[in-house]
């Protein structure tokens, strides 16, 4: 192969949500695969990650939801180490991609983008964001959601 060029490899952009993938790590044991997500992973242009698996937390595993800044179960069990650890873990794989933008599950906890659930289980909504999408934003990664991805799509070919 010398004197061969390789041909050059799609820059990774976006981190993704797993479940939007197709992988199984939903909080029910399932997925929220979105078509879309899956071809720039397959284009090489996307990474999948999840943040909960990332900190430890088994699937299927109990919903939790924020509440006063801690991430709780129904049961009040208090889950915000795994999810703060799962954030960062995923965070450092986004860093070492060199990720500049995210495609994150609507509502999640870990990955909601300017709407979670409110901490009543009651499928209530309030403005905020999940722990690993605040830790994103943070560091200055453009945060979508699926809904706002899917969305934008007819907008943006070249996605």
């Amino acid at each position: 192969m010398i004197g061969k060029e390789r041909p050059e490899l799609p820059q990774v952009k976006y981190v993704v949500s797993a479940c939007l993938v197709g992988v199984r790590c939903a909080y029910d044991g399932e997925h929220r695969r979105l078509d879309k997500v899956v071809d720039l992973v397959r284009r090489g242009l996307a990474l999948p990650v999840c943040p909960e698996q990332l900190g430890g937390m088994p699937t299927p595993r109990p919903p939790v939801e924020i509440v006063s800044g801690r991430v709780v179960d129904q049961q009040g069990n208090d889950m915000s180490r795994n999810f703060e650890r799962g954030a960062q873990e995923a965070f450092s794989i986004c860093q070492l991609a060199g990720c500049t933008e995210a495609i994150l599950k609507s509502r999640s906890p870990s990955c909601g983008s300017g709407c979670v659930y409110d901490g009543t289980f009651q499928g209530n909504r309030i403005n905020g964001d999940g722990i690993f999408a605040a830790l994103l934003k943070a560091n200055h990664v453009r945060v979508l959601t699926d809904e706002e991805f899917v969305s934008g799509m007819d907008d943006d070919p070249s996605v």
